[in-house]
């Protein structure tokens, strides 16, 4: 596997206000990722609609938007706490587009991306695309 240079330039990585530019504001953002986790676990009732066509794709969704929320927050508040919170979730989204590279949305897959303490280049890099190609799995 191709390993790129350890920067966001050399991988294409967009800044953080490019990569959000289109999320949410954070409060709503919160509460429906909140929402769809309540849902995904059982807490709360699901939509009248049913569960997904695609459960593996709206996994993915979840996954992704919650790794960027914890980013996007990070943003606000670099202390350890939110810092630990958005590894932990950019992770889990790893994990997932590992066993599912066929959903990841970006040029890079996670493992070509070298620096990313905490995975937050590869996150703006997927929810970038994501939106881009009109917020699948949603």
């Amino acid at each position: 596997m191709h390993v790129t240079p350890n920067s966001g330039e050399a991988i294409g990585a967009p800044p953080p206000d490019e990569a959000y530019a289109n999320a949410p504001d954070l409060r709503c953002e919160m509460h429906q990722v909140l929402a769809v986790g309540a849902e995904r676990d059982g807490r709360q009732a699901g939509p009248v609609t049913g569960p997904s066509a695609d459960a593996t794709a709206a996994e993915r969704a979840w996954l992704l938007r919650r790794a960027a929320l914890m980013d996007r927050m990070v943003l606000d508040d670099p202390g350890p706490g939110p810092v630990a919170a958005a590894a932990e979730t950019a992770e889990q989204l790893v994990q997932h587009d590992r066993r599912h590279p066929d959903l990841v949305a970006g040029p890079y897959h996670p493992d070509a991306i070298t620096l990313a303490p905490g995975h937050g280049l590869y996150v703006r890099q997927e929810y970038a695309a994501w939106t881009a190609a009109g917020r699948p799995g949603i």
